[in-house]
């Protein structure tokens, strides 16, 4: 079978088991986790949201929609979601893009384009000159705006810039202001916490520096603001101080000051390490920022790219490290990103090279750490579904004595003031199989948990690789990009 028809298949498998998740209670809706046989809890708070929602279901139907026919089973939930998320916007109070009104743009411009022009009408009537307040509640009692592209003002501001529309130049322009002036200078340049004045930052896409001057980069280049496009190149500057440049590529740590939370210092992920980050430097070069530095954001963001490469992961280094195949802190999110950097090379041996990598990010770890339950002839499909687990029992699953305890425990080897990119990267220890069986995840009562979320995002995923090689198709995220541009 071609690799094509294999990544495409294991997609399908993953969506198809992702429908049969899909209840129906006031619109449809998605159990947070599957649990064995246990029936799921109703609907949650966050049913409608990109994160943890049906809001999430809206890019992988656009994006299957990109290489076959939905069926009619798939146009009726997309016509359910839209329908859903068009009643729920008028009394929406919060903003951001993954738990949000953002995210409802999204959704809805993707599955009913225009409607999304009532979700900008209700991000313009919330705006305030320091954003938006948020209703998460991240720091308890306080609904004060927050910065970041995940649940703050940088991510309105992306989704207002993609939709367009009568209320979008506003919405970008406020937000982009209030972004301004929350940040806090530095010795190198520009820093956004994911709160203003936050002692603990996330440097890189998810929750900081890097996701916001990404906002700030096409929200200049669409809107003409050179003080938008200009704090954003201040913001690389400041992750060049503080990251690390060398001959494997360029990495921010995960957090800083270096945290004493059990996390490792350096992830290779789309919200905490070089795979989102890369999307900085391809916003930059859009917005016609040509260095920083004296260095070229094009090769720039060929480093971010090339750390992930040099790695090592996704093989399975050590418990927890690599065990995440979601979107947002796994494996098909890194895929998805070198997919894209490959679709923007003007280089074929470079395109290659990324295309193989991406190939690498999807089989065997997808593949192997898939449970696949096979159909019945004439009757249902083959699903399959990944799982998002970490390794809390001791030494997880077949490791030696003497390896980290912690999904997230930091290598022994590793010591303050310096990144451990090869102690992370390159370690023998522990077991290298990633088709091995994990440990139970402390939290599962025995049982193996399936998140939703993940294996839609997986199943998106496999079939834009899938469909890779074939005609470059539209992209339908807010990722910025600029065809033939080098990478």
């Amino acid at each position: 079978m071609a690799a094509g028809e294999v990544y495409r298949e294991l997609g399908e498998a993953a969506w198809a088991w992702v429908l049969g998740q899909v209840r129906g209670e006031d619109g449809p809706w998605l159990p947070e986790v599957v649990s064995g046989d246990e029936p799921p809890a109703g609907p949650g708070a966050d049913r409608d949201s990109v994160y943890a929602g049906i809001g999430g279901l809206a890019p992988v139907l656009a994006e299957i929609g990109q290489y076959r026919a939905l069926t009619g089973a798939e146009e009726a939930l997309a016509a359910g979601i839209a329908a859903r998320l068009g009643a729920v916007v008028p009394a929406r109070a919060e903003a951001s893009l993954y738990d949000g009104l953002g995210g409802d743009v999204m959704a809805l411009r993707l599955l009913a384009p225009g409607r999304e022009q009532a979700a900008l009408a209700r991000l313009a009537e919330l705006m305030t000159p320091l954003g938006w307040n948020t209703t998460l509640e991240i720091v308890p009692g306080s609904l004060a705006p927050v910065t970041d592209l995940i649940q703050g003002s940088a991510g309105v501001v992306l989704a207002a810039i993609w939709a367009g529309g009568e209320h979008a130049r506003g919405i970008a322009a406020t937000g982009g202001v209030a972004l301004l002036h929350a940040a806090e200078q530095t010795e190198a340049g520009l820093d956004w916490g994911m709160l203003p004045g936050a002692r603990s930052r996330s440097p890189n896409y998810s929750h900081g520096t890097a996701g916001v001057a990404t906002a700030l980069a096409i929200a200049g280049a669409a809107l003409g603001q050179a003080d938008f496009i200009a704090a954003a190149a201040q913001g690389a500057r400041h992750l060049l101080a503080v990251g690390s440049l060398d001959q494997n590529g360029f990495i921010v740590p995960h957090t800083l000051p270096y945290s004493t939370r059990d996390v490792d210092p350096v992830t290779y992920n789309w919200c905490h390490g070089p795979a989102g980050t890369s999307q900085l430097f391809a916003a930059l070069a859009l917005a016609g920022v040509d260095e920083i530095a004296g260095l070229s954001v094009a090769w720039l963001r060929q480093q971010c790219l090339d750390a992930i490469l040099a790695s090592g992961v996704p093989a399975r280094l050590r418990p927890g490290f690599w065990d995440n195949d979601g979107r947002c802190c796994g494996t098909a999110g890194v895929g998805d990103v070198l997919l894209d950097a490959a679709q923007d090379c003007a280089g074929q041996a470079r395109a290659g090279r990324l295309l193989q990598g991406a190939a690498r990010w999807q089989t065997p770890s997808l593949s192997e750490r898939s449970a696949t339950t096979p159909g019945h002839a004439g009757g249902s499909p083959n699903t399959a579904r990944t799982r998002h687990c970490c390794h809390r029992a001791p030494h997880g699953c077949k490791a030696p004595q003497g390896s980290p305890p912690s999904c997230s425990a930091w290598p022994a080897s590793w010591t303050k003031g310096s990144l451990p990119r090869s102690s992370i990267a390159r370690t023998s220890g522990g077991p290298s199989q990633p088709g091995c069986a994990p440990s139970t995840p402390a939290h599962s009562s025995g049982r193996t948990r399936h998140s939703t979320r993940h294996a839609s995002r997986h199943a998106a995923s496999q079939a834009d690789l899938a469909r890779h090689g074939r005609a470059i198709r539209p992209r339908i995220d807010q990722s910025p990009r600029q065809p033939g541009q080098p990478c």
